[in-house]
């Protein structure tokens, strides 16, 4: 997961939350996002 700027891991979150991907793996990249402080923009689909 460290490879992935933040703006790739938040894209990488919406995308997964729109096309309704494995729970686990939409937990996986949350988990993630909190870890570097980021929020989602609930806006923007997450």
């Amino acid at each position: 997961m460290e490879i992935l700027s933040d703006d790739m891991l938040l894209e990488s979150y919406y995308t997964a939350v729109q096309l309704k991907l494995d729970p686990a793996f939409i937990r996986l990249l949350a988990t993630e996002m909190q870890r570097r402080n980021l929020k989602p923009d609930l806006r923007l689909g997450a």
